[in-house]
Order: C-alpha cells, then sequence, then structure tokens
C-alpha cells in the first residue's frame, strides 16, 4: 500500500521541482509462479504465486540514439497478492532501474532493485523473514499494436537475512501493459 501512495505523491507533486519531469509511462496486470528447480539457490520449500497490479513512471533521465534507441530510468511500483501453502498475503512493491527500448525490434529490456512490505511471512513450511524484503528484477517486452507490450519477468525477493535465516522468493512473471 506504501508503494501506491508513494507513487501517488509523486504524480500528484508533478508542480514542484525534478517531478514536474515525472510521466506516467504505463500500467499494468502480471501475474506469475516460482519454478522449485529454476530459482537462485537454496530454492523454496513450498509453491508460491503472485498477481498484482502496477504502474511504471519515466524519471527525466533518458537518452535517445540516432537510431531511436531509447534509454531512460524508471520506477515500478505494484500491489497485490502473494499466495502460498494455502495462505495469501498482500504485496507491495518499489522498485527503480533503467529501461531500453528497441522501437526497430519492438522490444523493451527493463530490470531494477528496490523493497517490497508484505503483510504475511509465514507459508507452510517457509519462512521468508519479516515485513520488508528486498526485489531485484530483470525483464523482457514485445511491443504489440494498441500500444500493448506483452512481457516476462524474473522477480527475486529476499530479506537478505535481515531477519536471520530465511529464504527468498523466486518468481517467473507474464505481464500485459499499456503504454501511454
Amino acid at each position: 500500500m506504501r508503494a501506491l501512495l508513494v507513487c501517488v505523491l509523486i504524480l500528484g507533486c508533478a508542480n514542484i521541482g525534478w517531478a514536474k519531469d515525472v510521466e506516467l509511462l504505463a500500467l499494468g496486470v502480471r501475474g506469475g509462479i516460482n519454478f522449485k528447480d529454476a530459482g537462485l539457490p537454496p530454492g523454496e520449500q513450498e509453491d508460491f504465486e503472485q498477481f498484482d497490479v502496477f504502474a511504471i513512471m519515466g524519471l527525466p533521465w533518458e537518452r535517445k540514439s540516432e537510431s531511436g534507441w531509447e534509454l531512460r530510468w524508471q520506477i515500478r511500483g505494484s500491489a497485490g497478492a502473494l499466495r502460498g501453502a494455502g495462505d495469501a498475503g498482500f504485496i507491495t512493491t518499489l522498485t527503480t532501474g533503467p529501461m531500453l527500448r528497441i522501437p526497430g525490434w519492438r522490444l523493451i529490456f527493463d530490470g531494477g532493485i528496490g523493497g517490497a512490505l508484505i503483510s504475511k511471512w509465514e507459508f507452510g513450511r517457509q519462512d521468508i523473514g519479516g515485513p520488508f524484503q528486498f526485489i531485484a528484477h530483470g525483464g523482457v517486452g514485445v511491443q504489440l499494436p494498441w500500444n500493448l507490450v506483452v512481457g516476462w519477468r524474473f522477480h527475486h525477493m529476499s530479506d537478505a537475512t535481515i531477519y536471520g535465516s530465511s529464504r527468498g522468493v523466486d518468481f517467473h512473471m507474464l505481464e500485459v501493459s499499456y503504454y501511454f
């Protein structure tokens, strides 16, 4: 919830200082699951799912090449549900990182790091740690007609042992977004 409030605050303060150059780039939905053998070691002890809505805001730092390639810094915020072992909790994330758009290939590559707040961190046999988690992600999207983008994202969530010995969760997520 805090991530969405921060996003609204950034957009709402568009008339002051650097925030006037922040623009809403896209809105979307995504969902994903973990694969026990397709994540970072040591792997998960439970099966997980995550579903959320997200917004992407572009920051004023961008570069465009003569060939049309665009490199831009962005902020991603999301809110949704995290499910595992028959339990469900709320998750909200806020990350920042670069985005590379290659119009001639109709591709968008991006990545980022940031944080998440979760309402539940014990799911069956797996203890994720605590309410604050670090997030790292990278993805690729394909631009379709009508300003739609479909993509895949690897999404790692972990507490980096700040709560002791606990396990993170790695998601393979599919997403659909509308770019303005």
